[in-house]
């Protein structure tokens, strides 16, 4: 269902006209996505985004901070009264006005595919801290009920979206993984990292679409393909080699079918010095560093191309710069 070398992008853009975010969007990408877009507020950043419905969970957007703090309230029970296994929790305009606009510019289009998105359960419960600065995943009811609403937001999300295409994506965004195992996160078991990781897109799968996981940084990629995931997106402009390391699990990934989105053009201050010719030079490198263990043929078969991450961190200038670049790469390629 997906063509090889189709474009698609990562979340954030740092637009504060979302309509005028969506079209740039519509007019980019052969698999559009709808826009997260912080610039506009701090509702649309990872974590807050995703958190209403989430028990105890307490906000400042003035200080931009999120925490839960447990109390005698019966919010706990409330969640666990209205829970079902089909559950959905909305995310309102206020916390994604680029889904809401996406949906009333695309009203009356259909697509052969779109894309959404969801804060993973890793970044979300890593990056939620208790009033003591603990981070829910260390508490395992908290880290349970947040597994639940990610899941309740993403029924939610496909619900609006497959009215306007014949297959969904969905990305689970994961940027923390390049943290794991580090000194900040030693106490992160992987069994269990890897057990909400798998539900996560096993509830994607279950509604029947296309699963996705996204990290923009180096990661023990054996781990990230065991999450079932059909696409693993990464950052090909800095560590194409980081994947090379694992050459038996890609390639048997890809020959179940799986796809890999090269982030080949990147959002980092270094797209400043990236041209056309330069960005072919070293997506080329890095195919052929690749293609040294990893047959050329299934690479290139299953490739996506995408920017290396979101763009909400960099101007509206040197996002239409990203996007340029990808189309003019995916140009280099007939």
């Amino acid at each position: 269902m997906i063509q090889a070398l189709s474009t698609t992008g990562i979340g954030s853009l740092p637009h504060r006209d979302a309509r005028e975010a969506c079209k740039l969007i519509l007019d980019t990408f052969d698999i559009p996505f709808w826009p997260q877009l912080p610039r506009i507020s701090f509702k649309e950043f990872m974590v807050p985004q995703y958190s209403e419905g989430m028990p105890f969970f307490r906000m400042d957007p003035e200080k931009q901070t999120v925490w839960v703090e447990r109390n005698a309230s019966d919010e706990l029970e409330r969640f666990y009264e209205a829970w079902t296994e089909e559950s959905r929790i909305a995310i309102s305009q206020d916390y994604a006005i680029g889904l809401h606009t996406f949906l009333k510019v695309i009203e009356n289009r259909r697509f052969r595919l779109l894309k959404g998105h969801v804060t993973g359960p890793l970044t979300f419960c890593l990056g939620l801290r208790d009033v003591s600065g603990k981070p829910v995943f260390y508490d395992e009811e908290l880290r349970e009920v947040s597994l639940m609403l990610l899941k309740a937001k993403i029924r939610w999300q496909v619900d609006l979206l497959k009215p306007h295409a014949e297959g969904i994506i969905i990305f689970v965004d994961e940027p923390i993984l390049s943290a794991m195992g580090t000194s900040s996160y030693l106490g992160v078991d992987s069994a269990e990292a890897l057990r909400v990781l798998q539900e996560l897109t096993g509830c994607i799968r279950e509604a029947g679409c296309i699963s996705g996981i996204h990290c923009c940084g180096n990661a023990d990629w054996s781990f990230v393909i065991r999450t079932g995931a059909d696409i693993i997106s990464f950052d090909a402009f800095d560590y194409v080699d980081t994947l090379a390391l694992y050459p038996d699990a890609v390639t048997d990934f890809l020959e179940r079918g799986g796809r890999l989105a090269w982030g080949i053009v990147p959002t980092s201050d270094a797209i400043g010095g990236v041209s056309p010719e330069s960005l072919r030079l070293r997506f080329d490198r890095g195919l052929s560093r690749l293609s040294e263990q990893i047959p050329e043929r299934i690479l290139r078969e299953g490739m996506i191309l995408t920017p290396s991450c979101g763009t909400g961190s960099r101007t509206v200038e040197e996002t239409l710069k990203v996007f340029q670049l990808l189309i003019r790469l995916k140009e280099s390629f007939a």
